[in-house]
């Protein structure tokens, strides 16, 4: 059995409208219908275009959001069947990683209150010394030494205080870690000292991960599976070696070609698929496949009116699409011919 389960997760957010607002005329449509699993000590890497649901994905997963309807499972233990305080012992071993550190770290807390904070919650940190020395471990295990303790999240710079987020997430120990867009804020040359840095740490703590980002390029380095979400859905599922060698989803190859190659012979050659028209808006879905309003391989009928499943098209990868093993084959050729020189939409 996986460590974590989730099976048919749907997060619908109501639409009020009214003088007090309690006046219900639609919803958004955020997370419909999402089923994954993640081995112990897997990194699964979530990505999609902004607006897809991967946050609230994560959020629900943990139920910091609670979920619409489907299931959450952690080790044997349904997370939508917890009571409040058996839920909050729990998730002791459920931590996050937020994307911006700036606006998730307490600016009035010293770093040792903000490493503190969650091992007092949950009497770990009773005896002064023994604090003290766990504080010491997970700033060395993070790259930040001990003078760190005293100072604020003002007085760091942006990559410092992801490290103290994630110091913050080590602290309890946990079994998972969701990491919510971890180096999306971050210059360039500080992404890959960080994604190195939660590498290591998964080595050392054995550690498992859920890692949301957009950038395919970021979780290509540290996802052993990936799982590419659009508008609610995920619609392709397998190894990160695999979906960059042979993608089968047409959203998946449209991601993958507005990824620039730093070689530019190979840039110059290379076909890019130009999507067209403009992400759906969630509270207002298409019938049938939610990509075929931009997919350049749809077919009318089929496409626009029945939802694909995410169904196993080899072993270890899924994919919804219709006609996968057809546009795999070349025997349906895209209605927009893939262009050369032009920036996806993606």
């Amino acid at each position: 059995m996986s460590l974590v389960e989730v099976d048919d997760l749907k997060v619908h957010f109501p639409i009020r409208q009214g003088v007090f607002f309690d006046r219900t005329i639609g919803h958004v449509y955020a997370v419909d219908g999402v089923s994954l699993s993640i081995e112990r000590g897997e990194t699964y890497g979530l990505v999609g275009e902004s607006g897809c649901g991967k946050s609230t994905l994560g959020r629900a997963m943990l139920r910091l959001v609670e979920p619409t309807a489907g299931t959450t499972t952690v080790d044997g233990t349904d997370l939508g069947s917890l009571a409040a305080e058996p839920l909050r012992r729990f998730r002791r071993r459920l931590q996050m990683i937020f994307q911006d550190p700036l606006s998730s770290l307490d600016p009035r807390q010293s770093v040792e209150a903000l490493l503190t904070e969650g091992m007092r919650a949950h009497d770990l940190a009773t005896d002064k010394a023994a604090t003290a020395r766990r504080l010491r471990e997970l700033l060395d295990a993070v790259g930040l030494g001990a003078n760190a303790l005293r100072k604020y999240p003002h007085e760091f710079s942006g990559g410092q205080r992801q490290r103290i987020g994630i110091a913050r997430a080590l602290a309890l120990d946990p079994d998972v870690i969701i990491a919510d867009e971890p180096v999306s804020a971050l210059d360039v040359s500080v992404q890959a000292q960080v994604i190195n840095l939660l590498d290591d740490l998964q080595r050392e703590f054995g550690l498992t991960y859920l890692v949301i980002a957009h950038d395919l390029a970021v979780v290509r380095h540290i996802s052993d599976r990936i799982g590419v979400m659009y508008l609610g859905g995920v619609v392709e599922e397998t190894t990160s070696e695999q979906l960059y060698r042979e993608p089968l989803h047409p959203y998946t190859k449209a991601l993958l070609s507005a990824i620039p190659v730093p070689d530019p012979v190979t840039e110059d050659s290379r076909e890019q698929i130009l999507l067209t028209g403009d992400l759906p808006s969630p509270s207002a879905p298409p019938p049938g496949c939610r990509f075929h309003t931009r997919c350049p391989w749809r077919q009318e009928t089929r496409c626009a009116e029945e939802r694909p499943e995410l169904v196993e098209f080899a072993p270890g990868h899924r994919v919804a699409c219709h006609y996968a093993k057809e546009i795999a084959a070349g025997e349906i050729v895209p209605h927009v011919v893939p262009v050369q020189d032009s920036v996806s939409s993606a």
